[in-house]
């Protein structure tokens, strides 16, 4: 059971967030965000996510509370929304977030820090991504699970804010935001996540209709 004193410093205070007075405030904030957005590492994450999808390795997404969300989130979009034919082929993407059983026994058995490391250690090859996210880039949970993948020979992803923090050196590819308010980076994460998703999805839809023109072309 925790002490009042351990809870109080659970509990965040008003100086713990930054001051804004209206949400005007608020929104301009994203200006500064999008102009210093690293568009490259974006790009970056876009083509390796391709290069996956072409051979078929599996992706794999982790992070906690609202960064859980959007791994599941993530998860649906490259999963479901890149099928743009039936015989087209399907992203294998699986979010370590969605199974309680397994995350609630790990956490009570083991440590809630290895909650992602030993669903890892169970499923990731070489060549398969972990792709994580976290707005601090300091989980403890996050950063072993990406410690894994890298022993593992997987290539490592990562979307995150606060300068990287612990989680950018664990990444060979990582979309740090521009900003060291939670809400904003978590509101940039999805931005990024669906911007991912989109371009990969047109891309996808490219390839597909040049296959679909030359195979109409070779049979006239």
């Amino acid at each position: 059971m925790k002490t009042p004193s351990a809870v109080a410093a659970l509990t965040p205070s008003c100086t713990d967030f930054p001051q804004v007075a209206s949400a005007r405030q608020y929104f301009q904030d994203y200006q500064d965000v999008v102009a210093q957005l690293p568009y490259l590492a974006i790009d970056e994450i876009v083509e390796e996510l391709l290069r996956c999808y072409e051979r078929g390795s599996a992706i794999f997404l982790f992070g906690n509370g609202g960064s859980a969300s959007l791994a599941s989130h993530f998860a649906c979009d490259l999963g479901k929304g890149t099928v743009l034919g039936g015989d087209s082929i399907r992203f294998r993407v699986v979010a370590l977030t969605d199974n309680l059983s397994l995350i609630t026994a790990w956490a009570n058995d083991s440590s809630y820090e290895r909650i992602f490391a030993e669903q890892l250690q169970n499923l990731i090859r070489p060549r398969d991504v972990a792709f994580a996210i976290s707005g601090s880039g300091s989980s403890a949970n996050v950063l072993a699970g990406l410690q894994v993948a890298r022993a593992a020979g997987g290539i490592t992803m990562g979307l995150t804010g606060a300068q990287g923090a612990k989680m950018r050196a664990l990444c060979d590819h990582c979309v740090v935001v521009p900003s060291s308010n939670m809400q904003i980076i978590e509101d940039f994460h999805l931005g990024v996540a669906h911007a991912v998703f989109t371009v990969i999805r047109c891309r996808i839809a490219g390839t597909l209709q040049s296959r679909s023109l030359a195979k109409a072309n070779a049979s006239d």
